[in-house]
Formats: C-alpha cells, sequence, structure tokens
C-alpha cells in the first residue's frame, strides 16, 4: 500500500513534539501553535527575505557570520536563517543544530514556522533546542526536533531562525573535553568545572528534513497511538472532495466478516472525525485488501461530512 506523495495528512491533535532517540528536548511546557512570544514581523519584511529551499536530499547549512540575512524588527538581534520546505509531502521531522563556534560562543536559535501564506503558526522559543554533547562526526551544539503536519492544500512552509537580546545574556554549560574523554574511556571523569559558552549573533546552523510519506506499511495497533501528535500548520477546515487516494488494491474475492466490516468502518470514521486522513487511508487500504466492499465509500462520506 502505497499513498500518493500529494496526500497531506491531517492532525487537529496540539501535543507536544516527539524526539528521536538520544536527542533530549527542554524540560518546558508549552504549546508550539502559541505564537504570542515570538516577535510580531510584517508580512513585507517577511516577504523581502531570501526563502533558501530545503528537501530531503541533503543537510541544509548555512554560516550566519556570512550567509544570514537582516531582519530589523524588534526582538529580533543579529542575522537570520529563512528556508522553506515542501508541504506537499507528508508528515516532516526539521532537525535543527547550532554549533559551537571557534571562539567556544554559540548561538541561541529561536524558530518561528510560517504557513504558505507567511502566518504564524508555530513558534519554538530558545530553551526548546537544548545542549547537545560532541560525538565523533558532531560538535557540542544546540538542537531540537520539530514535528510538523501541514494542513491539507498547504505547498509549502517557512522556517525562520533568529536569536534576540534575551538569548544574548544567558550562556550554555559545555562538556569539558577532559570529561567527555573520560566517559568515553569508562573512567571516572575529573573533577573539573565545565566550560561556559556565551551566547552571539553569529554561528553555523544545520537544517534536516525528513518525511513519513513514503513509507505506509500498516504495523502495530490501529488505534488508540499513545505518542504525541504533530503540530498542524495551516487552515484545517475539512474538504469538501475526498482527497484524489491511492488507487485501491484487489479486494479479496471471499467477502469480509460484517464484525471485521463494522470494525475497518468505525475506524475510518473516527480517524477522519480526529483529522487524521493519514490513518484513515491506511484503514481503507487494509480493509479493502481483505475484502470489504464498504471501507471506501465510508472514507469518501467520512470526509464529506457525511458518515
Amino acid at each position: 500500500m502505497k499513498m500518493k506523495k500529494t496526500l497531506v495528512a491531517l492532525c487537529l491533535s496540539a501535543g507536544m513534539l516527539a524526539c528521536v532517540p538520544g536527542m533530549s528536548l527542554a524540560d518546558v511546557n508549552f504549546v508550539p501553535q502559541n505564537t504570542s512570544a515570538a516577535p510580531a514581523i510584517p508580512a513585507s519584511a517577511l516577504q523581502q527575505l531570501n526563502w533558501t529551499p530545503a528537501d530531503q536530499s541533503k543537510t541544509q547549512s548555512v554560516d550566519l557570520t556570512t550567509g544570514g540575512q537582516r531582519l530589523d524588527v524588534p526582538g529580533i538581534v543579529g542575522p537570520v536563517a529563512a528556508w522553506s520546505v515542501p508541504a506537499n509531502i507528508g508528515e516532516l521531522t526539521l532537525t535543527l543544530d547550532s554549533e559551537l563556534n571557534k571562539h567556544k560562543q554559540i548561538f541561541a536559535p529561536n524558530v518561528l514556522i510560517l504557513d504558505q501564506n507567511m502566518t504564524p503558526a508555530a513558534f519554538f522559543p530558545s530553551n526548546y533546542f537544548t545542549y547537545q554533547q560532541p560525538g565523533v562526526m558532531t560538535a557540542d551544539r544546540l538542537g531540537g526536533v520539530m514535528r510538523l503536519t501541514p494542513a491539507l492544500g498547504q505547498q509549502k512552509l517557512y522556517v525562520l531562525v533568529f536569536t534576540t537580546e534575551k538569548d544574548l545574556q544567558q550562556t550554555t554549560t559545555l562538556l569539558d573535553p577532559a570529561k567527555a574523554y573520560a566517559k568515553g574511556a569508562g573512567n571516572a571523569a575529573p573533577d573539573i568545572p565545565d566550560p561556559i559558552a556565551k551566547h552571539t549573533t553569529d554561528g553555523v546552523l544545520k537544517l534536516k528534513v525528513k518525511t513519513n510519506s513514503t513509507s505506509s506499511v500498516l504495523v502495530g495497533p490501529l488505534f488508540g497511538s499513545s505518542g504525541p501528535g504533530p503540530v498542524t500548520v495551516g487552515n484545517t477546515a475539512a474538504p469538501v472532495a475526498a482527497p484524489a487516494a491511492a488507487a485501491a488494491p484487489a479486494a479479496k474475492s471471499e467477502p469480509m466478516l460484517s464484525d471485521t466490516e463494522t470494525y475497518f468502518n468505525n475506524g475510518i470514521k473516527q480517524a477522519v472525525k480526529q483529522g487524521d486522513i493519514d490513518k484513515a487511508l491506511k484503514l481503507m487500504n487494509e480493509a479493502e485488501r481483505l475484502g470489504s466492499k464498504s471501507a471506501r465509500s465510508t472514507f469518501i462520506s467520512s470526509v464529506k461530512g457525511k458518515g
């Protein structure tokens, strides 16, 4: 079962974001969709920025000293980074890292996500991006993972990264190299103070874009996912017509049992009601594979609001 890449999942939940293994997130209780704490940026100022395209093909890197842009609005200091991300490829996972520079200073990033109309949709303040210890191939850095689900019809999202005057007054505690070496060698860490990195207006930012749209194999439980939901970006009004679903797989010749048919149809209705079109499509495809004759009509009527 393979979904068309043009289908964009809807998700109405507003939970905290999931993280990848080894990536610790700041212990902060906030709702990303609440953008009231973000600086107010005029649309005219946003339109004057050059938005660098970012996709799954490679990690995007920008040195703010040479590649940053100016955005002269209250609440933002120093250069900013601006990326555009395709929003019609499914659920997005954005990983942002800000690396320690050669002067042992670090840029504390804030991220404002804007929908295709450049309307603020989500805000991740600097304390969301936490210190990550250096590895064999990675430097000391501040990093965080953002999961976004573009609403139906969104073609692009915009990612604006900046720092603030408040961030410049703060510091980040690093791991002393001697302690890192001792830890790697399995020895006791020496009793020495860790270095302190001042926050600065320049640095190297790296953005990695991933999506799950290419993998739609139904694995595990169909309902009741306990994981936190991603942030929905853009207008989530129900579409007036069913989205172009993938071609229906060949149905089994034997009919589906009535109880099983009801089970799948109820699941499809529930998923659509919750705004999770991706799950509803997977349920429909799985039901048809098992011989359902009513799953597709249930899906279409549910999307139209008649289910």
